[in-house]
């Protein structure tokens, strides 16, 4: 009983304390307990807030073994071998205000000690060697305490001023240990103030003490805790303390814990409770080793709630019936059996006052319960959760008689659904709470109109059918924990405000989610498999566009691919609109194109770029001819860069633009003329022919007065002529003046020939293109030559 009473004085250790333990981000917890330690760790961090030494072998402490830690809040030494703590003890370690000392060997209650400790809101020294409970004057200084936990292993006797240190607090519960009770003078507990009072009751067969200490007990507290009745022969000492407890008692709420006892003496017991002021009634770990069917008349009684937890029935064989018909006539509003391995319960009989039950943690099944029962029509809230129910439908369909059931709670069983079973549930049912079971998509098959509030969550749901029931009153459903693969469509849900569906299997939420969800305001919608696209955008700025509420953002919204991208946050993942707008894209793109459209053409109008982008491509073609010719063995027979064809009437371009750029600028060319070269005595056309044969390239003037000069037309033929016989390319037209088709004469028709099929170059009247045209022309008759001799111009 002590080890079970230490439980449950351990888990209020951690109720009370729960607000001391992470109180600020730098704070240090220790938890060196199950250690084996004989002494306190040395050089314990100096920013230690709560240090757990319990359930070791500690013997002494010491003055310094504390000394440095002055932020230390909690304490916990229980369980171990502490004889003696001086006076001196805890001077530095003033914020300390959750102490537990039980279960150790101190055998002084005057605590000198706590005379250093005043902000503490938690002591226990339950469980120690104190040879009294009489209280010392420390005790008065603990100006804050909330938490009182007495006792002792020794036989011991409560007198009346034994507590009367701490009679003027007013304290949330006191624990005392009178397990070894030998004397009780009455009315020292009615001293104390407090809320709730914990009773070990002492384990004794004298009526007169038992009925001295529970008489003070039903009288002290509002809240009344009773632990130790244990009756395996003979109970009469208890039945006769319980019927002290009449109906002027203090006493609203009693909670019975550890109790062993056969089935008779618990409804002995239990009379006398029925007919006091006691409003809410709890048993907690009750054996039954005895079955023995007791008549019970259910009178009037202020009892509005029955709870029973952790009730074992030792017996192999025992008639159930006889539990059942009890709570089956009972006339309370609230019953509640969890944990005790139920498998079946009695339609109450007519008239009952039910309106909660809770029969959560047993084994009951789906085929029997409640099947059928017309008599819970005031029944609004009904938990069966951690059973074994099975069948959705049979669920479903116990509900049809229970006209005023709001709440219905089936979670963690092993529910599934037929697929040709129809469901027929109450039109009252607002909350339904379905999670934990075997559920697929077929369950929004059958689910009830009126559900304000739907929990599905860790089912095998992969998607919410868009045909499904009409739901238009569910305002919240959730879905965590199933295998979604995209956003439900709120069209189906069109009221809904509350929508979770954390830890799916959706990567990128559909874009028509928002657009359909007109009324949601939170959001769950953590630790799914974000894929970061374009697809994503929208959701991942939800936070900041929308009035919903995202629960768990940013830090549990991270994105699983692609792996570049990998835990980062939503919050911080972007994408530029151009990257996500196919539209955008060809507005761009076309829009560039129209401009480089519109700049060409400009560049083309102002600029004239075909002319020089021809004359470019000349350069080019020229060059790459060059590279080709066998220089060597053309310049042997040459004697002449070029010939030059012309006018008399375009002498003067020649003369003034013509030589000087050829024979003047850059690498000076050797240029064959007429006047100058053509030797006397000889005739014109065989001066003619030798000119063009030791010219490399034969360069045409051609203008309107070109096509008028035969002399002209015979240098142009057999020029041609050259170009024919020796499969050369040395024929070069320049364009000084343009010359319509229309002006050449039938005769030239060669001429007309070669400007329809060789390429020319004109000659440019804007002189930022001139330079342009001299090289051109230089670099297609740039050929290295010997230097000539005067034989070679013979």
């Amino acid at each position: 009983m002590a080890n079970i009473l230490s439980f449950f004085v351990w888990i209020l250790i951690l109720k009370t304390c729960y607000s001391l333990w992470f109180p600020e981000e730098n704070g240090i917890v220790i938890n060196n307990s199950s250690c084996s330690l004989s002494a306190v760790p040395k050089y314990l961090p100096s920013h230690t807030q709560i240090l757990d030494l319990s359930q070791n072998n500690i013997t002494e402490i010491h003055i310094q073994d504390f000394a440095s830690l002055h932020w230390l809040k909690s304490l916990n030494l229980s369980s171990n071998k502490i004889s003696n703590l001086s006076s001196d003890f805890f001077r530095s370690n003033q914020e300390l205000e959750c102490l537990d000392l039980s279960k150790n060997e101190l055998s002084s209650i005057e605590c000198h000690f706590l005379h250093n400790v005043t902000s503490l809101k938690y002591l226990d020294i339950s469980y120690n060697n104190f040879l009294s409970l009489t209280l010392g004057k420390a005790f008065s200084f603990l100006k804050d305490l909330e938490y009182l936990g007495l006792g002792s292993r020794k036989a011991i006797k409560l007198q009346k001023n034994d507590l009367k240190e701490i009679s003027g607090k007013q304290l949330q519960e006191i624990s005392i240990g009178l397990k070894t009770l030998s004397e009780y003078d009455p009315g020292s507990l009615q001293v104390l103030r407090t809320t709730k009072l914990h009773i070990v009751l002492p384990s004794t067969n004298k009526a007169d003490l038992l009925e001295r200490v529970m008489d003070d007990a039903f009288n002290t507290s509002d809240t009344l805790k009773l632990s130790n009745i244990e009756c395996y022969q003979e109970c009469s000492h208890y039945i006769n303390s319980f019927k002290i407890l009449g109906k002027f008692s203090r006493v609203s709420k009693l909670l019975l814990q550890n109790l062993a006892l056969d089935w008779k003496d618990l409804i002995s017991i239990s009379k006398p409770i029925w007919t006091s002021t006691v409003k809410s009634l709890s048993f907690f770990n009750v054996t039954l080793y005895k079955m023995i069917n007791s008549p019970f008349q259910c009178s009037e009684t202020t009892l509005k709630a029955l709870t029973i937890r952790q009730l074992k029935i030792t017996l192999f064989y025992f008639s159930s019936t006889i539990i059942y018909n009890f709570f089956a006539t009972l006339m309370i509003e609230n019953l509640t059996i969890s944990n005790s391995e139920l498998l079946f319960m009695t339609c109450p009989i007519k008239g009952n006052n039910y309106k909660f039950m809770d029969f959560s943690d047993n084994s009951l099944s789906s085929d029997f319960l409640f099947q059928d029962c017309q008599s819970l029509n005031l029944l609004e809230t009904l938990i069966l959760q951690q059973n074994k129910l099975d069948r959705l439908f049979k669920v479903s369909t116990m509900t049809r008689s229970m006209k005023s059931l709001k709440n219905l709670d089936v979670s963690q069983n092993q529910l599934t659904l037929d697929e040709n079973r129809d469901c027929l549930w109450t039109n009252s049912l607002i909350k339904l709470n379905l999670s934990s079971n075997r559920l697929t998509d077929l369950v929004f098959t059958c689910l009830p109109s009126s559900l304000a509030i739907l929990d599905l969550q860790k089912n095998d749901i992969y998607s919410v059918p868009k045909e499904l029931n009409n739901l238009d009153m569910l305002k919240e459903l959730y879905l965590g924990a199933n295998k979604l693969v995209n956003l439900p469509d709120c069209s189906n849900f069109r009221n809904l405000q509350i929508l979770f569906v954390e830890a799916n299997s959706f990567h990128e939420p559909s874009s028509s989610f928002l657009q359909s969800c007109q009324r949601l305001t939170v959001l769950n919608a953590a630790s799914n498999p974000f894929i970061c696209t374009c697809h994503l955008r929208d959701f991942s700025r939800m936070k900041e566009n929308s009035h919903i509420e995202m629960i768990g953002w940013p830090e549990s919204y991270q994105c699983a691919y692609p792996d570049n991208l990998k835990g980062t946050l939503l919050k911080h993942f972007h994408l530029s609109e151009v990257t996500c707008s196919t539209t955008l894209i060809l507005v761009i793109v076309l829009g560039n194109m129209i401009v480089l459209i519109i700049v060409i053409g400009l560049m083309c109008h102002f600029l004239d770029l075909p002319w020089y982008l021809r004359m470019t491509w000349q350069w080019a073609q020229m060059k790459r001819r060059a590279m080709k010719t066998d220089s060597h063995q053309v310049a042997e027979k040459l004697v002449y860069h070029a010939f030059v064809s012309y006018s008399q009437h375009d002498s003067c371009w020649v003369k003034e633009q013509l030589l000087p750029n050829l024979e003047e600028r850059g690498s000076p060319l050797r240029i064959c003329l007429h006047e100058r070269h053509f030797i006397p005595g000889k005739g014109i056309i065989e001066n003619i022919i030798n000119c063009i044969e030791k010219s490399y390239k034969s360069i045409f003037v051609l203008s309107p007065n070109f096509i008028q000069s035969d002399w002209c037309h015979y240098e142009l033929y057999f020029a041609q002529h050259q170009v024919l016989s020796d499969r050369s390319d040395n024929l070069m037209l320049i364009v000084l003046e343009s010359i319509p088709q229309y002006l050449i004469p039938s005769k030239y028709y060669k001429l007309k020939s070669l400007m329809a099929k060789k390429t020319y170059i004109e000659w440019p009247k804007d002189k930022n293109k001139q330079r342009l045209f001299w090289a051109n022309l230089q670099a297609a008759i740039g050929i290295k030559l010997t230097a000539p001799t005067e034989e070679t111009f013979v």
